[in-house]
């Protein structure tokens, strides 16, 4: 039985997501402000989390962050504001995806098994994808140059792994879309173009080699030397 924290401080929406998963066969702990959710992360165990950004005490983007220090664990961000700063914002701190209210729960449970197989698929790979100079270590979640090694957030990694899987190819940004965030996820294509960059500025903080092309008019490329 998969188990599932739900970190809101609204009762109402907290009791009816319980219930609609406890109905689904998850066990189910729930939690009322941050410092709350970080006490029943570490004493409940949770397989995934549904993480509300605003709370009380400290933010939902903050309990993330302490949460990722130690944990790889599905997150999922729940706001009621679908700004792309909000979004940006937890997606950058390590959440795997994120839904805004008022939303369905079939929407929910489809969000929750995409982030829930891509987190079992990711544990099954140990392996290190490489070209020129930099190095991603699957197992370990790290890149390097030259050994110096590229601090990456979760989706930055992700990015530059998918990159990596398909030299050579050149990726729309519908399909690094799918391939980083999920075939269920419905996010603005100028999200790819930012992450994109955040990965170019940590890359040429330890090569002046250009990594990531842009094909105009396609997507992205990492392209191997002749």
């Amino acid at each position: 039985m998969k188990k599932i924290l739900i970190v809101e401080d609204d009762t109402g929406i907290a009791e009816f997501v319980r219930l609609e998963l406890e109905h689904e066969g998850f066990a189910v702990a729930v939690a009322d402000s941050g410092r709350k959710a970080l006490e029943a992360f570490s004493a409940f165990g949770p397989d995934i989390i549904l993480l509300d950004i605003m709370l009380p005490e400290l933010s939902g983007v903050e309990v993330l962050r302490r949460i990722r220090k130690t944990s790889q664990v599905p997150v999922i961000l729940v706001t009621a504001r679908g700004e792309m700063y909000d979004k940006v914002n937890g997606l950058d701190a390590g959440a795997d995806d994120y839904l805004v209210k008022p939303f369905e729960i079939e929407e929910l449970l489809a969000r929750m098994r995409a982030v829930l197989r891509r987190s079992v698929a990711g544990r099954t790979v140990s392996s290190v994808l490489s070209v020129k100079q930099l190095e991603l270590h699957i197992d370990s979640m790290e890149a390097s140059i030259q050994g110096e090694k590229i601090n990456l957030s979760k989706t930055e990694f992700l990015l530059l792994k998918t990159l990596l899987e398909h030299k050579n190819t050149v990726l729309s940004r519908d399909q690094i879309i799918t391939a980083v965030w999920g075939k269920d996820h419905y996010l603005e294509e100028n999200t790819v173009d930012v992450y994109i960059r955040y990965l170019r500025s940590k890359i040429d903080e330890h090569s002046s080699d250009e990594y990531i092309q842009t094909v105009r008019g396609s997507g992205y490329m990492i392209k191997d030397e002749p």
